[in-house]
């Protein structure tokens, strides 16, 4: 009897935690696809989720055929080609040397090396060699230590600072070899944020990129990340931040999405609060960011970023057409936040995808009546 009596304790509580988890930051309950409520995501043409691309946020076909290129062959040429006809100062560019550095990282993860073996982006290292005054091998090269400092180190041990000191002289390396190029001084702000500059130093970096790329987007994001109150500032810093950099954003510019990446990096992990994503401070982020995807040209390298963004939020908001109407232009490529946040990137976007799908055709809508 006891044990009846502490397995209906037991259950009764289950009833109060489930619910509570399932609010946590990001994730929402699953679906089953034989659930009488689930919606079919392949009716509208969608990419099943074993074919979402986590590479990136949204197409770039010529980084794609390069980066299949440079690590079949270990050849670095193509990459070298490619970011030197790539504007300096633009938004592509800084995501296209993202990807070359998580690239021969991810292959140095996968293969170490060894006695027989050759390390992984083998490549980068002979690209720095052959080249040591390409621009755009001493910036990839320095957005590699970035990244293998937060990859295969703790923050606050001896090898986290060495590395991190190793990709700061790179930055300055770099800035050296092309001195109107905002990409070295847009790498430096991760270093900055793991050895924690003060801020007097920070935003003196700060200057530089301003003076370099004012309305980049992509610089603008890596900034936020040190004002924010888990690392070296506040809530009230960040949206600060944020929304003096929407306040001056040109006309077509995505900056005035910035108060929702903002609102994003201070979710709370639980959120107990009924209609959240409706409340006054979201809604407003929301519609910044729709204002700036509306008015952004469709080419920006950023708008991706942005748009998966608001399928976050939209969906949390119950805002279905909408949320549709985000989903058809991103659909395909899930490596962005949210999503990259998560363990399985593709099945965290394909939850999302089929609520959104679910409460579009709850509402009235179908496949014929999809936003375009």
């Amino acid at each position: 009897m006891a044990i009846l009596w502490v397995l209906m304790a037991l259950l009764m509580l289950s009833f109060v935690v489930i619910p509570l988890l399932r609010r946590r930051r990001g994730v929402i309950e699953r679906v089953s696809p034989d659930h009488p409520d689930a919606a079919d995501p392949a009716n509208y043409g969608f990419v099943r989720e074993e074919d979402l691309d986590i590479r990136m946020p949204g197409p770039d076909q010529d980084l794609l055929d390069v980066l299949d290129l440079v690590q079949r062959t270990q050849d670095y040429r193509a990459a070298a080609q490619l970011l030197a006809g790539t504007e300096a100062a633009g938004e592509l560019r800084w995501q296209r040397v993202q990807a070359f550095a998580g690239a021969a990282a991810l292959e140095l993860q996968q293969r170490p090396g060894g006695v027989s073996e050759t390390p992984g982006g083998q490549w980068l290292r002979v690209w720095r060699a052959e080249q040591p005054k390409d621009a755009g091998g001493a910036a990839v090269h320095a957005e590699f230590l970035v990244q293998q400092a937060w990859r295969t180190s703790t923050r606050g041990t001896d090898d986290f600072r060495i590395i991190m000191e190793e990709a700061k002289d790179a930055c300055g390396q770099a800035a050296l070899l092309a001195p109107g190029d905002p990409i070295p001084y847009i790498i430096e702000l991760s270093v900055a944020r793991g050895l924690a500059y003060p801020r007097e130093e920070f935003e003196q970096l700060w200057l530089k990129i301003l003076d370099r790329a004012p309305a980049h987007m992509g610089a603008h994001l890596a900034a936020l990340h040190y004002w924010c109150e888990k690392w070296h500032g506040s809530r009230e810093l960040a949206y600060s931040f944020a929304e003096a950099a929407a306040a001056r954003a040109p006309q077509g510019s995505l900056l005035a999405a910035m108060p929702l990446f903002a609102v994003f990096e201070h979710l709370p992990e639980v959120n107990l609060v009924s209609g959240f994503y409706q409340s006054e401070v979201v809604t407003k982020a929301m519609h910044g960011a729709l204002y700036a995807v509306h008015a952004a040209r469709p080419d920006d390298p950023m708008l991706a970023h942005v748009r998966h963004l608001l399928v976050f939020f939209l969906v949390r908001a119950e805002r279905w057409a909408e949320a549709m109407n985000e989903l058809v232009h991103v659909d395909g490529h899930v490596g962005a936040l949210p999503w990259t946040l998560s363990a399985d990137p593709a099945a965290e976007f394909a939850v999302y995808r089929a609520l959104a799908v679910a409460g579009f055709e709850a509402n009235g809508g179908s496949p014929a009546s999809l936003p375009n």
